[in-house]
């Protein structure tokens, strides 16, 4: 199976890989056409990929929000630190134990959490920041989400809902018409 991937990831993709991994060979999968070989990941990790993507929210960019690493929320799915290390391993995310953060926000921001928009109001008028948690996406881990769907999981959406509002955050959904 081959992923078509955009120019810019396909262009960051080779020193992404080589340096996420220096066990992988950088053009192991990828064609001239812009592809990759989605076959050069085994099951065990196209499996915990498909896990961790049940936790990204889309920012501009697929953000997994993974807080608290040992939280049951995450690790009843198979996400822990040592799956988080391989995943790691072979180049799909970044791993920061400090955490990361956006930063720059206004008043409000939007977040999509699988395609369902949710607004948040910061306490200050601007300079507010977002926690985003210990993971982010590599380019190539951001393409592989991109096809690799999992199901919206209900838990965890007012897991991250009762997060923000704990830190101060006003945090309102859109909810379908019945």
């Amino acid at each position: 199976m081959y992923l078509r991937l955009p120019a810019r990831i396909k262009r960051n993709l080779t020193s992404s890989m080589a340096e996420n991994n220096p066990l992988i060979d950088p053009d192991a999968g990828i064609s001239s056409g812009k592809e990759i070989d989605a076959s050069i990941l085994d099951e065990k990790s196209i499996a915990l990929f498909t896990s961790l993507r049940q936790f990204v929210w889309v920012q501009g960019e697929p953000l997994p929000l993974i807080y608290e690493i040992e939280n049951e929320i995450y690790t009843k799915h198979g996400i822990n630190l040592p799956a988080l290390k391989y995943l790691q391993t072979i180049g799909l995310i970044s791993l920061e134990p400090g955490g990361y953060v956006k930063r720059k926000f206004g008043k409000h921001t939007r977040l999509f959490y699988y395609g369902k928009p949710t607004k948040i109001q910061f306490p200050q008028a601007a300079n507010n920041q977002l926690d985003l948690g210990h993971v982010l996406l590599t380019d190539l881990g951001k393409a592989l989400a991109a096809v690799h769907n999992a199901k919206r999981n209900q838990e965890f959406y007012e897991y991250v809902i009762e997060k923000w509002f704990r830190q101060g955050m006003v945090v309102s959904s859109i909810l379908a018409r019945n």
